[in-house]
């Protein structure tokens, strides 16, 4: 059993370690970032249009246009984005996932974070940020009609692009903020 066991950690380890390289391999210049998450944008707005009011009424938000996450009983989420204050660029955000329990697969989604207020998106801006584990995410998919829900000044909202991924599991999101120089 205990070999059982060691064997189990130590290949969710690694399926982790390469999940999480793999991401950050594919890294984007900043211009390409900044395309992406215009086109993802575009496409939330298109598809879904009550978005449209959240992106220019909320105080600021960061979009990550390609976050890929993979799991096996340990998963682990990453992706780049950028932040904009009041439609206007400011910045770039790394995201990083791990979280554990029954799971297996691997997904893509585009993440975005609204903040409601000055004093959240400062909260982000001021270095790192986390979600905790208990915070949810709206998923929009084709019947999305409500509204978001802010927890302390933030909404998450996901958007599928692809892949197969099943199970339960706890954890939690960080993010750091690079301000434009």
């Amino acid at each position: 059993m205990k070999t059982l066991t060691k064997n189990l950690l130590r290949t969710a380890t690694v399926l982790l370690v390469l999940v999480l390289a793999s991401c950050g391999s594919a890294k984007k210049t900043s211009d390409d970032l900044i395309t992406d998450a215009s086109q993802e944008k575009a496409m939330i707005e298109r598809e879904h249009p009550m978005m449209a009011e959240y992106f220019n009424s909320a105080e600021g938000y960061a979009i990550f246009p390609n976050v890929g996450k993979g799991a096996y009983i340990i998963g682990g989420a990453s992706g780049n984005g950028v932040v904009y204050d009041n439609g206007n660029l400011i910045g770039y955000a790394d995201l990083k996932q791990v979280d554990v329990g029954l799971q297996i697969g691997g997904k893509a989604f585009v993440e975005v974070l609204f903040f409601e207020t000055e004093e959240a998106l400062q909260r982000f801006k001021d270095g790192s940020y986390e979600v905790s584990a208990n915070a949810s995410a709206v998923i929009l998919d084709k019947g999305f009609s409500e509204d978001l829900e802010f927890q302390d000044g933030v909404a998450i909202v996901t958007v599928p692009k692809g892949g197969a991924m099943a199970g339960i599991s706890v954890g939690g999101q960080r993010f750091e903020y690079t301000p434009i120089q």
